[in-house]
């Protein structure tokens, strides 16, 4: 049985594109809107953190020669494109959404307010945070668990497009072992790159726990919120399992 009421959905700006290209599918943004509604009709309250690699990579930006800090900006900005179109995509299936950014944007999002974000989360409304921590070198997965912690989330839920964390590449190894388990210290002394190691750090110490998961197999975060054991469990209350 789920045990949560109010979650924080972690999206990599990659779920919007297909495979190796940018943009934005607006299909897939669809599909993820349908699939946050059949848990927001549960009851429980849903915030959302997206990232933005399928718009901008900060990291890869900052390769080319662009200043690290202004790359990294670029990067936040979007976030907030992918924000606009996931409040979209659920709003035209009937749910009340808020975006807020973590950079001032009047025109088009509120800007964060802790006590707000909370407010609209205790009124059932769906919270997608973007542009981050609104400050440089900070990952998304690093805004997902200060926004998770700030606004009372128990669980993040890290959507990807694998089955779970393994203990070594998949891809390059056929014999690699998928986590159903596992605790944090090992997942930040084996350096699994489940998130980066400051989010890692954060969920440790404010024992929220993670589950990382496939959003892309048909009704998966359905499955999870109906109490399935899907992906790996990440937590300071569990021992390593395998599959």
């Amino acid at each position: 049985m789920f045990s949560y009421s109010r979650v924080l959905l972690k999206l990599s700006g990659e779920s919007f594109s297909n495979k190796g290209e940018f943009g934005i599918n607006y299909l897939l943004v669809k599909n993820i809107a349908e699939q946050i509604k059949a848990i927001h009709k549960q009851g429980i309250n849903i915030a959302v953190v997206i990232g933005g690699g399928n718009i901008i990579r900060g990291n890869l930006v900052a390769e080319s020669g662009i200043d690290r800090a202004t790359a990294d900006y670029m990067g936040m900005l979007g976030t907030v494109i992918n924000a606009l179109a996931l409040q979209d995509a659920c709003e035209k299936l009937g749910l009340i959404t808020r975006v807020q950014t973590a950079i001032e944007m009047r025109s088009i999002a509120e800007s964060y307010v802790r006590r707000k974000a909370i407010r609209h989360l205790e009124k059932n409304r769906v919270v997608i945070f973007a542009a981050g921590t609104g400050n440089p070198f900070f990952t998304t997965d690093t805004t997902a668990a200060l926004r998770a912690i700030e606004v009372g989330c128990q669980v993040i839920l890290k959507a990807t497009k694998v089955d779970g964390v393994y203990d070594s590449d998949p891809k390059k190894n056929p014999n690699a072992k998928r986590y159903v388990t596992l605790p944090y210290r090992e997942a930040l002394q084996k350096e699994l790159k489940v998130m980066d190691a400051t989010a890692l750090a954060l969920c440790m110490e404010n024992n929220i726990p993670i589950i990382v998961f496939d959003i892309f197999k048909d009704g998966n975060l359905k499955k999870l919120i109906d109490g399935y054991k899907i992906g790996t469990l990440i937590s300071n209350d569990v021992g390593v399992e395998y599959e």
